[in-house]
């Protein structure tokens, strides 16, 4: 079977979960619980959250993904298209599957109006910075601020 890129579905539940653990914890060093992503990821498969994950897959199995939420912009008058939980399997990444899944989502997000795209990476993340980059992303002057509980 060749590699396709799709909408996530509920048979991707377990595959994307374990994937956004392996993400927080290569890229920030966090262990986050499995029950709560599980849950989360669940809450986006069934579409009771404003979020749609984008995979890259072979043989049923998922080489890459990101999740897009959508924000409103007041001043543009459309939607920014966030990208988050970016993660591609190690033993798949500089085969160019995550740039594939970028055009795709470029390019969904063009055919429904939105602003543009946007993410956060974090500043100690160089390869992730120079992949955007690459792609065409410029960086900002914001920085993202955070209080957790």
């Amino acid at each position: 079977m060749s590699i396709r890129i799709r909408k996530g579905q509920g048979q991707d539940l377990e595959q994307i979960s374990r994937n956004n653990l392996e993400m927080a914890l290569e890229t920030e060093g966090k262990k986050l619980d499995p029950e709560s992503v599980m849950k989360a990821t669940r809450a986006v498969l069934e579409g009771r959250a404003d979020a749609v994950y984008y995979v890259v897959e072979k043989d049923g199995r998922i080489l890459s993904q990101l999740m897009i939420t959508r924000e409103w912009s007041d001043w543009r008058n459309c939607f920014f298209w966030w990208i988050q939980s970016v993660y591609t399997v190690p033993e798949e990444r500089g085969k160019g599957h995550f740039k594939k899944l970028f055009s795709y989502v470029l390019e969904k997000a063009r055919e429904e109006g939105a602003c543009g795209l946007r993410l956060y990476v974090d500043r100690e993340n160089t390869p992730a910075m120079r992949i955007y980059e690459a792609l065409g992303m410029k960086p900002t002057n914001y920085e993202l601020y955070e209080l957790e509980f």
